[in-house]
């Protein structure tokens, strides 16, 4: 008799810093409701969905299924990405975030703005007219070579950029602390923004590929 497949199911991720770590910017009850329900809803939805496409017997079923997947997916890819991407603010001595240190993303920064003040303000902008829900990008561009800022809509992942810094512009992302204010979250942010490790897929993103 064969053995049992080994389990594929995701999972939710860990925070790598406790869920008050990014106070007074993101509140302690954001994080644990934004971490444990709506990313632990993702995931459920998405293990769900890939469970039923296994069992799909029809491209008529497969089809049926693609919204869920893309839907949930996204979402799961997006805040795996989104956690890593914040860090304990530097200006309250808790952690690395909001600095951005002297090196190649800054540079690059630098090079395609100006300042990262400059960044912000386009970045911000871009952001806060998304209609709706989606989420906001800073990306690295394989053609032009170059940083760009996007959006997306929904939980739509990231697909023509390598995703650098994400910022997630629902309304669960901020609502609890910053009500419709979507200005403030977005400026709040920024103190805690994890430059380190954006500058690591920025690294990655312009590395040559490995043979």
């Amino acid at each position: 008799m064969s053995a049992e497949p080994e389990s594929t199911q995701h999972t939710l991720p860990d925070l790598p810093y406790a869920y008050e770590a990014l106070e007074p910017y993101i509140s302690r009850q954001i994080m644990e409701l934004h971490h444990k329900k709506h990313h632990q809803t993702y995931v459920n939805a998405l293990n769900a969905a890939e469970l039923a496409y296994a069992k799909a017997t029809t491209p008529k079923e497969r089809i049926a299924l693609q919204a869920a997947l893309k839907f949930n997916g996204g979402g799961h890819i997006n805040h795996s990405l989104f956690w890593k991407n914040l860090a304990p603010p530097y200006g309250e001595r808790k952690g690395p975030g909001g600095l951005l240190k002297d090196g190649p993303l800054k540079v690059a920064i630098v090079s395609r703005w100006g300042s990262l003040e400059v960044l912000k303000k386009e970045f911000n902008a871009t952001t806060a007219a998304i209609q709706g829900s989606g989420w906001g990008w800073l990306g690295y561009n394989h053609a032009s070579r170059q940083l760009e800022v996007v959006t997306t809509a929904n939980q739509d992942p990231l697909l023509s950029h390598t995703p650098i810094i994400g910022v997630d512009i629902w309304e669960h992302a901020f609502y609890l602390q910053y009500l419709n204010v979507k200005a403030d979250y977005l400026n709040a942010i920024w103190l805690v923004i994890n430059f380190e490790e954006a500058e690591k897929r920025y690294i990655e993103a312009t590395s040559p590929p490995k043979l």
